[in-house]
């Protein structure tokens, strides 16, 4: 499973402002140039996370954006199912009608665990998780 730019660049740009939580909204700029992503290509991800309600824009001259809810209440899922949408690792578990093996198929069930792994480990961690993580901070286990 590879994940698209737009989830690994939108996670980093939700980073930023988890990092920054509680010091006002940054601005597209700033976070563009800390995290290397385009203005262009961070406005459209600003544009998704917002829809997703996970951030909220704020206008006037010291606007720009901030998390929704505090960095500890927002679990990484919420995050990569606003960006990615769901995590799939193969089509016939989510349509069965998508392969005509799978009756017989082997391997299906290992895709069935790595995608069920990937999704408990999206849901038991949080932005504040990362963040502690990155400092060093002991975080609450999470177990695949």
């Amino acid at each position: 499973m590879k994940l698209s730019t737009k989830t690994r660049y939108g996670m980093r740009a939700i980073l930023e402002l988890a990092e920054h939580y509680g010091q006002g909204p940054l601005q597209t700029n700033v976070i563009a140039k800390r995290q290397d992503i385009s203005i262009k290509y961070l406005e459209q991800l600003m544009a998704i996370l917002k829809a997703s309600g996970l951030v909220k824009s704020v206008r006037g001259a010291r606007g720009g954006y901030v998390l929704a809810r505090k960095p500890d209440e927002i679990k990484l899922s919420e995050v990569f199912y606003g960006l990615e949408g769901s995590v799939i690792t193969v089509e016939c578990l989510e349509d069965q009608s998508a392969c005509t093996r799978i009756a017989e198929c082997i391997s299906r069930q290992l895709w069935a665990q790595v995608q069920e792994a990937v999704t408990k480990v999206l849901e038991s961690m949080t932005l504040q998780d990362l963040i502690n993580k990155a400092k060093g901070q002991k975080t609450e286990n999470y177990q695949i």
